[in-house]
């Protein structure tokens, strides 16, 4: 497939809000199979759509448990407190601590258009997150904490 460049802090694309996906067809296929080419080439473990400059509300995540596809994704509950340290590909070099939720549950639609909910604790909770903030325009470094 292709490997897209990562877009880079300071572009006003991160600041926007990702559009609902509609349409569940070779194109969505395509893209999805892009961006895991392009995430596992910057050896990162999520990205959203905005992420390539793209503004559909597309994930993919691989946290070391197998790739995940989530279309139109909404955390829908969610318990629990964690602060960790995160980093993002479209912020290079910079890392901080972010206090996240620590358990999620996540509502969204599967590459066929079908309904689908997981859950995730630890990394997963996180990456889920901070790949749905993308959808929303906001970045870690919004999120930032002392401890």
């Amino acid at each position: 497939m292709a490997v897209y460049q990562i877009v880079e802090i300071g572009d006003p694309v991160l600041r926007e809000k990702a559009k609902v996906v509609t349409k569940f067809n070779a194109s969505l296929e395509k893209l999805l199979a892009n961006m895991a080419d392009t995430m596992y080439d910057a050896e990162g473990v999520g990205l959203a759509a905005p992420q390539i400059g793209v503004l559909k509300r597309v994930v993919v995540i691989d946290v070391g448990e197998g790739l995940l596809e989530l279309i139109n994704p909404r955390i829908i509950e969610w318990r629990g407190e964690d602060i960790a340290q995160e980093g993002c590909l479209s912020i290079p070099g910079r890392q901080g601590n972010v206090k996240r939720a620590e358990w999620v549950k996540v509502q969204y639609q599967d590459r066929t258009g079908q309904e689908k909910v997981m859950e995730g604790d630890g990394l997963l909770a996180r990456a889920l997150q901070h790949e749905i903030d993308h959808l929303e325009g906001i970045l870690f470094v919004d999120k930032l904490v002392r401890e």
